[in-house]
């Protein structure tokens, strides 16, 4: 067993962690401040290849392996948290189309998606449906050549940029039934709500999602009828390595400030990494902080791999986003009042990095998965 990357994967990880770093942490504080979706970083992306990770070229993709994207996942996140949720659930979309999609989707959507034309959004939470997805009630009733879907949509990823949404809906009531759709923004019934004002990633497209008669016609059914759920549950195992990543990318540069802190801030005449608190912060952070990235490597490298890794991904998860929140904590408490204030970048992070154990499965969810895998 080697613990070492391949020499694609160290290429990769250099050329993304040079670009986050030059490009996008510079002005990460004012897409912050600004509430500003930075179309101009996924642009940078997509030119890289890095927006089509996980299907092949010949659908405009680079088919870098889920190893490969979760590394670059962690280098943007690093330097833009908002940036790599955009980048993430247009990855995740773009997988989902091409492990379900028909020939015709994929070649309509895919290069979209990998070229930077638009985004793309998973819209499966719903007002009363968030942990519950199974209990979703956007409906989606046939009419001919057409389906025509009623309900709502919260918390929508890339909502108001995305060139094709997927769209989970209930096609049969009894027994329930739920199916997966490609929708095209801007066609009648159609409506997207106002942005959200978050407490962190704020210069992530977060909207909300009015279907009302909203009329598509059958061609954009994903999959077979009634396997959304199955799909959309696909889709999520992949989506909490991707959260797992961005946890670690995120902690992993409020790590870098408080360190770098520690050894220039001095108080009582010593540098305060020279106090025994401090160095033990730092320490559980950082052990922390490789511990997960080892369990996120392994669940990427199951998916690569094709071998089963829900309950892997999940441990992933749990593991990575409650330590990166930890070590955010850590590091505004090293750094004390300045902490505290935008000056330094670690409130930010403490804030971006906070939503990693709701969303794409809450840590209790992922608890309940992992449990259920054990006792099964």
């Amino acid at each position: 067993m080697e613990f070492r990357l391949t020499e694609e994967q160290v290429q990769i990880e250099e050329m993304v962690r040079n670009l986050s770093r030059r490009e996008f942490a510079p002005k990460a504080a004012a897409v912050d401040e600004e509430r500003r979706y930075p179309l101009e970083n996924l642009r940078r992306l997509a030119d890289l290849g890095l927006l089509g990770m996980l299907y092949p070229s010949e659908y405009g993709g680079s088919e870098a392996g889920a190893v490969s994207y979760n590394i670059a996942l962690r280098e943007v996140a690093a330097g833009c948290a908002s940036t790599a949720v955009g980048m993430a659930v247009t990855n995740m979309v773009g997988e989902t189309i091409f492990l379900h999609g028909n020939e015709a989707q994929r070649r309509k959507y895919l290069p979209l998606l990998s070229t930077g034309k638009g985004a793309g959004a998973f819209a499966l939470t719903e007002p009363g449906a968030g942990s519950d997805a199974g209990g979703l009630s956007t409906s989606a009733r046939e009419d001919g050549d057409v389906f025509v879907l009623n309900g709502a949509k919260v918390f929508i990823t890339n909502g108001s940029c995305a060139c094709i949404v997927l769209v989970m809906a209930l096609t049969q009531k009894s027994p329930r039934k739920i199916s997966a759709f490609l929708v095209e923004p801007g066609i009648p019934g159609f409506v997207v709500g106002k942005p959200e004002h978050k407490m962190g990633l704020k210069g992530s497209d977060t909207v909300s999602l009015t279907f009302d008669d909203c009329r598509v016609p059958k061609t954009s059914m994903l999959g077979a009828p009634g396997e959304g759920l199955r799909i959309a549950l696909g889709a999520l195992d992949g989506g909490r390595i991707g959260i797992a990543s961005q946890a670690l990318g995120i902690a992993g540069a409020a790590l870098s400030v408080a360190t770098e802190y520690a050894k220039e801030r001095k108080q009582f005449g010593r540098p305060l990494g020279d106090f025994q608190a401090i160095q033990w912060m730092l320490a559980d952070a950082a052990t922390e902080l490789e511990a997960a990235q080892l369990l996120v490597y392994r669940a990427a490298f199951l998916k690569e791999k094709k071998a089963l890794y829900t309950r892997e991904a999940s441990m992933a998860k749990v593991s990575a986003t409650e330590a990166g929140n930890r070590a955010c904590l850590k590091a505004v408490q090293v750094l004390g009042g300045y902490g505290y204030v935008s000056d330094y970048p670690v409130e930010r992070h403490l804030r971006d990095v906070r939503v990693s154990t709701i969303y794409e499965g809450t840590s209790e969810i992922q608890r309940m998965v992992i449990s259920r895998s054990l006792l099964r």
